[in-house]
């Protein structure tokens, strides 16, 4: 049993095999409950690794040295998102100005209203430049809390929890808020959600899936340039 579990903590392909499994229970929870909410794959994984972890007595810094490949393909993953929207891609056709114009306004809005969030709860400078760039798909906004200031493994943090938030009430805001078209539901979702919430909204629609994916990557863009501007007017 000794063995077993040293093997479990020190062997890549183990914790690699961690992950796979804590993301395919996350893919039936969601398919044996119909797509409920809480049924999201990534925080069903999430909480199910957590739990691994923590019973072997697996340090984190172990556990992502160790799956380091998986880190590796969500760059091509993430470029891959190019492909529903290319399918999609005669459906820009009369919101192309208005994304352009509303991207960059919620991305400042973001950075300005997590900042000021921070500040008015007492939070000092390092932890408001920490949550600025939470918008921002993860490993953007890592590097960017980095280059700023910020605590980047805690921006990971925020990053993360604000992507599966959103993709566990995203749609559901949304109907409330009565949007119907699937390109408005992608471009929310992915602006807010960044990967999670493009995950979510493929599941739900390939159109809704493809403005996601494309919000996600403005969005970033978009924060990018922002952000140190935006840093320096409000310190």
């Amino acid at each position: 049993m000794s063995e077993a579990l040293e093997w479990l903590r020190t062997s890549p392909l183990a914790l690699v095999a961690l992950t796979l499994v804590g993301y395919r229970l996350g893919c039936e929870a969601r398919d044996r409950t119909g797509g409920h909410a809480l049924a999201q794959p990534v925080l069903v994984a999430i909480v199910f690794i957590g739990l691994v972890l923590w019973a072997a007595d697996i340090d984190y810094a172990a556990y992502r040295e160790g799956t380091e490949i998986v880190a590796f393909w969500l760059g091509p993953a993430t470029v891959a998102l190019a492909v529903p929207l290319h399918r999609q891609v005669r459906r820009l056709r009369g919101v192309l100005l208005p994304m352009l114009v509303a991207i960059p306004v919620g991305a400042a809005a973001s950075i300005v209203t997590a900042y000021a969030l921070v500040k008015a709860l007492g939070g000092d400078e390092v932890l408001a430049v920490t949550m600025a760039p939470k918008a921002a798909t993860t490993p953007v906004s890592i590097a960017l809390s980095e280059v700023a200031g910020g605590i980047p493994s805690l921006t990971a943090v925020f990053a993360i929890s604000i992507g599966v938030l959103g993709a566990v009430v995203g749609p559901a805001v949304l109907d409330l808020a009565r949007v119907r078209d699937r390109r408005a539901r992608g471009l929310a979702l992915g602006a807010t959600s960044h990967g999670i919430g493009t995950s979510r909204a493929l599941a739900e629609d390939e159109t809704e899936g493809a403005f996601s994916g494309l919000s996600m990557g403005l969005t970033a863009l978009a924060t990018s340039m922002l952000l140190p501007v935006l840093l320096l007017l409000l310190q």
